[in-house]
């Protein structure tokens, strides 16, 4: 069984297989989506800065997926212990990516939905 921490794991493996290493930055801040001169409706990169090195990087792209995550630190529980640090709850989920999104002319919608993880005997999470 692949519990819910197990996820990121396997899944950025597959990821750097796909791809290759060498076109994955890891430890980057995106903080701005860049608009194309030519379309403004669309997104033509970013640009962000290392978070463990002095570097600076603007990227290009011909498409761009915003998958920050989402809000979970605005809407946290009351849990405590383990059940507080549960992948779920990530830390760096702090609508960040709603900000650039809107910034850079997306259309947000749905924004009343939250998660709210099932409570059972012995266990809590993501179920059913």
């Amino acid at each position: 069984m692949i519990h819910g921490e197990s996820y990121k794991p396997i899944i950025a493996e597959a990821a750097k297989m796909a791809v290759g290493e060498e076109n994955i930055y890891e430890r980057v801040f995106i903080f701005e989506l860049v608009k194309d001169k030519n379309d403004p409706n669309a997104v033509a990169g970013a640009v962000g800065f290392s978070v463990r090195e002095p570097k600076f990087y603007v990227f290009k792209a011909k498409a761009v997926l915003l998958a920050t995550g989402g809000a979970t630190l605005l809407f946290r529980p009351r849990s405590t212990g383990e059940a507080a640090g549960r992948t779920w709850y990530a830390i760096f989920d702090t609508g960040s990516g709603y900000y650039m999104g809107l910034k850079a002319g997306a259309m947000l919608t749905q924004f009343e939905h939250r998660f709210i993880p099932f409570r059972f005997k012995d266990g809590y999470g993501p179920v059913g």
